[in-house]
């Protein structure tokens, strides 16, 4: 495999990457992996390299793999088996070429720009009943938290009351649109299924953060809040995606713990 990014651009080392120029690195990666497969270099049925080695050899952050990764689940390609790792599902023919959609990075790159802006200026038009709401919003996320399912509406409601707040109904409406793409991008929609059997869900303190930092009426803040939630986002969304590495660690340990065990009681 050639290192992609020594022949497009400096090379992806940085978790960042991944919301930056790994967004579009992971498309490059998909499309490299891709002609690997087209070129014989695996069968149906073979378990693909771990993604560091992947990340070595073409030159770019595991974060970046892990997204081209997803890609090509999306396209029906290679299945992740929890614990196991990746498997080649179906070979692609000589002129399978996937359309990429909205990747989950790119959602949240674009939330960065708009949803940060968007609580700046909440912070200096946001009344006292929309504060009420936001904060009986948490308590509803709480609730949703603590139930089984994959309900999350408290989130988008508390999410859209600020964009709402902003006084600007372009950016309002963008924002809007961002959200319908969790579920209309397949790629954002696959990477949400693995996040909740991960068990990720809103993080109440977070958003809790934010309502403190509008109640101040400070811009700055508001936006730092906002940006702070949305990378603690990212991290969460990389945890579910390496959820099956962790699977497969904690299968190894209580292996190893059972065999120490069972080795002890024999003595």
């Amino acid at each position: 495999m050639k290192d992609i990014t020594r022949a497009n651009g400096p090379t992806d080392t940085q978790p960042s990457d991944s919301t930056t120029s790994g967004s579009r690195l992971y498309k490059r990666v998909a499309h490299t992996m891709i002609k690997e497969m087209q070129s014989g270099a695996y069968s149906i049925g073979d378990r693909m390299p771990a993604e560091r080695d992947i990340a070595v050899k073409l030159g770019v952050s595991r974060p970046v793999v892990r997204e081209a990764m997803l890609a090509m689940e999306v396209l029906g390609l290679v299945e992740a088996r929890l614990g196991a790792g990746t498997f080649v599902l179906r070979l692609p023919g000589e002129n399978d070429e996937p359309s990429f959609t909205v990747s989950p990075f790119e959602l949240i790159e674009a939330r960065l720009l708009f949803e940060g802006e968007a609580a700046a200026l909440a912070a200096q038009h946001i009344t006292d009943e929309e504060l009420q709401r936001l904060e009986t919003l948490i308590s509803a996320m709480q609730r949703e938290n603590a139930k089984e399912g994959d309900e999350e509406d408290a989130d988008k409601l508390f999410h859209m009351t600020i964009a709402g707040a902003s006084r600007n109904a372009a950016v309002a409406r963008t924002i809007e649109q961002l959200w319908e793409l969790r579920s209309s991008s397949s790629e954002c929609r696959l990477l949400l299924e693995k996040a909740r059997t991960a068990n990720v869900k809103p993080v109440v303190e977070e958003h809790a953060a934010i309502v403190l930092a509008l109640k101040s009426r400070e811009p700055v803040a508001a936006r730092n809040a906002m940006h702070a939630h949305l990378r603690a986002v990212l991290d969460h969304l990389l945890f579910a995606l390496e959820e099956d590495a962790i699977a497969a660690a904690r299968q190894s340990i209580a292996a190893t713990r059972a065999r120490y065990q069972h080795g002890v009681k024999r003595q």
